[in-house]
């Protein structure tokens, strides 16, 4: 299968872990019967062109075919209950809404990017699903879900993988929800 985001030709991930996040190459390896190597790929990109408009723009990449990571906390008797939101990035994540719902807490926002990149091991900008904390639930939005394919960050900003929307679903801590991005 030959693997592309937008103009790019992207390789399977497995093979070039030079170009992600130490945790997110420790998931694909963790991952392999849920996370297939020829269903991940990965494509450099100039890291001055990671932000979304400008990724899409540069390398013809439509807005549906882009998922964002969105970090998440919120408190609850005392303590911090983190997540991450996938949503098409012509959404935006319904943080006030359904997130603080699902957290069960009284108010979620998004997670300061200093404790995001902390907490992940992974940079602002190219923060993925895949190699996050274990504990933190993963709401994938169902139109994310519902893509043939996804491009999404690697961890790093100087590349993004491509994958089924689907696949996404299949992760363990992968919660599918409607109206996730509004």
């Amino acid at each position: 299968m030959t693997l592309h985001i937008g103009r790019l030709a992207a390789v399977p991930a497995r093979e070039r872990p030079d170009l992600l996040a130490e945790p997110v190459t420790k998931a694909l390896a963790e991952l392999a019967d849920v996370l297939p190597a020829d269903e991940v790929g990965v494509a450099e990109i100039d890291p001055a062109l990671a932000d979304t408009a400008a990724f899409c723009t540069e390398y013809g990449v439509e807005l549906t075919e882009s998922a964002n990571c969105v970090v998440v906390a919120g408190r609850r008797e005392g303590q911090t209950r983190m997540a991450a939101c996938m949503v098409l990035a012509t959404t935006r994540a319904d943080v006030n809404g359904l997130v603080k719902r699902e957290l069960d807490v009284r108010k979620a926002s998004f997670a300061p990017v200093d404790s995001a990149v902390e907490l992940t091991g992974m940079e602002y900008g190219g923060i993925t699903p895949l190699g996050l904390p274990a504990d933190w639930p993963v709401f994938v939005d169902e139109a994310v879900a519902a893509q043939p394919r996804v491009v999404i960050g690697s961890g790093v900003r100087r590349s993004k993988l491509t994958l089924p929307g689907a696949a996404l679903a299949r992760l363990p801590a992968a919660v599918v929800l409607a109206d996730l991005g509004r």
